[in-house]
């Protein structure tokens, strides 16, 4: 598995279809996802996945410059129901297909997103990996020299893979994806409706480096898993022995969605392009600093900010609705 910073060939994204997700934020939904793939196809291409009769509104919405590519699904999360792609180096990819239930049976139906893994390798006619765990690309994250981060809660979620083991877990994590070493942390955030992916809590920007959520509020609901994270950090070496450098960028101040629930505002669930970084944004006091601290760790790259609040209200962010494929070269 590549780090996301190798070089992209496209970017891939799912149009918003789920009614009884969005209600009333549809028309929002659509115009950030539209924004993020215009934002993106200035650096890369972008293909939207959207249903028959989405094709036209993809066009609309989005401009001339962003591809669609016809194909039923059931949400528009292309993160986690998307296939995980694998590059070689040689210039040659291959895709991970896990199997996914709804975020643990969280959301349904699912059946089409099931799917999806599988019908995008065959359109690429790339070669399919067909994993027996159920998790979703959202819930990894990659150094590409071996290491990868995931949480327990997620993993281990009793919906999800009920029987396995942690020396199960590493077994079929490093023989699908080609790392040697697993980090796990351990709860995400407050109400995050996947069970605690770990793109919105620490994030690889380099070997070696990783950025993470965190907190200084001792009462904040969320303090005691950042924590516990960030500790398992600092604790950490990775797959070459390496200690880790952590990074940590404070969380977006407390906010409350329709239902009463706590958003999971986070700004590690930003997404590297070709020659830049889009970075969420929530029209937050803490906005500016976490921009420059993600700036600062992509200097070569160029940060645009992106205000993310409508997606979260969703249940996701920047990282969730996309999905980068390799070129298959690392470098």
């Amino acid at each position: 598995m590549p780090p996301e910073w190798a070089p992209h060939a496209r970017t891939w994204m799912a149009w918003p279809v789920r009614e009884t997700l969005w209600g009333k934020r549809m028309e929002a939904a659509r115009e950030t996802y539209a924004k993020v793939a215009r934002a993106i196809q200035q650096f890369e291409p972008v293909t939207v996945i959207a249903e028959p009769s989405s094709v036209a509104d993809v066009s609309l919405y989005c401009g001339s410059g962003v591809g669609c590519l016809p194909m039923d699904h059931d949400d528009s999360w292309m993160r986690d129901a998307g296939p995980t792609f694998l590059a070689d180096g040689a210039g040659n990819i291959a895709g991970v297909d896990w199997v996914f239930n709804g975020w643990g049976e969280r959301y349904t139906p699912y059946d089409r997103d099931a799917e999806l893994g599988r019908r995008l390798c065959e359109h690429l006619d790339v070669e399919r990996y067909e994993s027996r765990m159920v998790l979703e690309g959202g819930a990894i994250h990659t150094d590409g020299e071996g290491t990868l981060l995931t949480t327990e809660s997620v993993v281990f979620d009793p919906a999800r893979n009920p029987d396995m083991s942690r020396a199960d877990a590493e077994r079929e994590l490093c023989a699908t994806l080609a790392c040697e070493h697993v980090i796990w942390l351990g709860d995400g955030l407050t109400d995050d409706d996947t069970g605690g992916h770990v793109d919105n809590l620490a994030c690889f920007v380099a070997p070696g480096v990783v950025l993470a959520l965190s907190t200084r509020d001792s009462r904040d609901s969320n303090y005691a898993a950042l924590q516990d994270n960030i500790d398992r950090l600092k604790k950490a070496r990775d797959a070459k022995g390496r200690r880790l450098e952590v990074i940590e960028i404070q969380q977006p101040k407390a906010r409350k969605g329709d239902q009463g629930q706590r958003l999971a505002l986070s700004y590690l669930n930003f997404y590297l392009v070709n020659g830049g970084v889009l970075v969420p944004q929530f029209e937050d006091g803490r906005d500016d600093a976490a921009l420059e601290t993600i700036a600062k760790a992509f200097p070569k790259r160029e940060a645009v900010p992106i205000v993310a609040t409508d997606l979260v209200h969703g249940g996701g962010g920047l990282h969730c609705i996309t999905q980068q494929q390799p070129t298959g070269v690392l470098d």
